[in-house]
């Protein structure tokens, strides 16, 4: 093996990453470079033994092989002392950078699955930033004071993608989605709001069928949103396609829209009441959007994960403000 080139790669293409196969490199010089890392700072083999806790000739017998397998003298004799050549302190540079990473590696991966002060990937859509998922967070940190939140606001189907990379551990989402990759529960429902300009001529309306908003031009989510499916699906359900003048990629710009007196659109409560606009009950067809939590089936929760997913889970019904 010494001298060879492993799995064939040249030096132009050192930065890819590493193909941890048979004949990998990293493989072979992974558990050694504590060991020599150790021997080069001591440049003594019996006290860097004694600071690994392992027999003299075992290590002396190790860093022997790993100059054999590299095709390389790392060190120069000396009796029992040895110094580092100018192979091996080029190596000893990578070998403590490795190892540094590795540390750090280790130390973030531990502390994010502390029990009491790991970390939470946790997902959800806009229209539940500003008021439903700052509650939720205070009421559960009453409890575990110290757990720490990584929040990504986005739309349903983004979300679901960030799950599947293993980006997020859980996300909130509407609908509530159905693959075979992942479990979701329903938490609560949201009604939705025939939102219209305050001088609209349905204005002075508390309640509507969807059906007398046929003719009207609307303002919606951009498709894919999970808003925008359930928009379409309940304007077909009410008889007809909605006329569509404006897209967007958030709740409260569309209102603005509707405020400026652009369309209609269905949308769920404000979390302060915007001016500018009516915002009317519809009583057919039920216009609700389900809220659900979801996460990658099979997927090992650490305890500040497996926590806030049971506290989700407890929610049930009560996830919104009525």
């Amino acid at each position: 093996m010494a001298g060879a080139r492993r799995n064939g790669r040249g030096p132009a293409e050192a930065a890819e990453p590493a193909e941890l196969g048979e004949d990998s490199w990293a493989l072979t010089l992974a558990p050694r470079l504590a060991q020599f890392t150790a021997v080069a700072r001591h440049e003594h083999v019996t006290r860097a033994a004694q600071e690994l806790g392992m027999p003299q000739p075992t290590l002396s017998r190790a860093v022997v092989r790993l100059e054999d397998d590299l095709g390389v003298a790392l060190f120069a004799r000396h009796g029992r002392t040895l110094s580092l050549t100018p192979a091996g302190r080029a190596f000893l540079a990578a070998a403590e950078r490795t190892l540094t990473d590795l540390e750090r590696a280790t130390e973030s991966v531990r502390a994010d699955a502390d029990p009491a002060a790991g970390k939470v990937a946790f997902g959800f859509l806009h229209t539940l930033g500003s008021e439903t998922v700052p509650g939720l967070i205070r009421t559960f940190r009453a409890d575990h004071p110290r757990v720490r939140f990584q929040l990504v606001q986005n739309y349903g189907e983004a979300m679901i993608e960030r799950l599947r990379a293993g980006d997020l551990d859980l996300c909130l989402t509407s609908p509530v989605p159905d693959y075979p990759d992942l479990v979701a529960r329903r938490l609560d429902e949201q009604k939705l709001r025939l939102v219209v300009p305050d001088d609209h001529r349905l204005a002075g309306r508390k309640r509507i069928r969807l059906a007398e908003a046929a003719t009207e031009l609307f303002v919606t989510l951009e498709p894919g949103y999970g808003l925008r499916r359930i928009t379409d699906a309940l304007c077909a359900e009410a008889g007809f396609t909605p006329r569509v003048a404006f897209e967007g990629e958030e709740a409260e710009t569309l209102r603005g829209l509707v405020a400026a007196g652009l369309g209609v659109a269905l949308l769920p409560p404000p979390a302060v009441p915007r001016p500018g606009v009516a915002e009317l009950t519809v009583t057919a067809p039920r216009a609700v959007r389900e809220i659900g939590v979801a996460w990658l089936d099979g997927h090992p929760d650490t305890p500040p994960v497996a926590a806030f997913k049971k506290f989700l889970l407890s929610r049930r019904g009560l996830l919104l403000p009525r």
